[in-house]
Formats: structure tokens, sequence, C-alpha cells
């Protein structure tokens, strides 16, 4: 994601400097992609990646959301442990 935060990247400059398959790759992108964090884009033989914002927004809420519930009950726990 390091790579994609500074704009569109083609999949195989992605997969370069990784220890996995191209197919690999692709499997991890496409599963970003269902989350709708990734979007890609295939012109003619080469398939571009590029952040989508509105996913990690999405995400972000998500988060925000359960934090505080995980956040009580580790305080909670802390309260017990203490007894």
């Amino acid at each position: 994601m390091d790579k994609l935060s500074k704009g569109p990247c083609s999949v195989s400059r992605l997969a370069a400097p990784l220890d996995i398959t191209l197919t690999a790759v692709v499997q991890h992108l496409q599963v970003l992609e269902e989350s709708g964090l990734v979007r890609t884009e295939k012109v003619g033989r080469v398939r571009t990646c590029r952040i989508e914002t509105a996913g990690f927004s999405a995400l972000e809420g998500w988060i925000r959301d359960r934090r505080s519930m995980w956040e009580r009950r580790l305080d909670r726990l802390g309260e017990l442990l203490d007894e």
C-alpha cells in the first residue's frame, strides 16, 4: 500500500520487490478491491491499481465504532485482573 499512496501503480511493479508470485499479488489485490480499499483498471495488458479513499473512510468509521467497545472491555478485564 505504501507504493499506492504515492499514486497509481501497475500490478507487475507492485509485485516486483515481493517474494511471492504475480498470481498471489493479484489475489491479494482482488481482496482489497472487494473490500473497497483499492480500485483496479485494465488497459490493454496492463492492470493499474489505485487507492480508493472512500473505502478507507468507511474502514476508519468501522474501526472508530468498535474501538470504544473494545476499550471498555479491556478496561473491565484490567479491573477484574486487579481484583
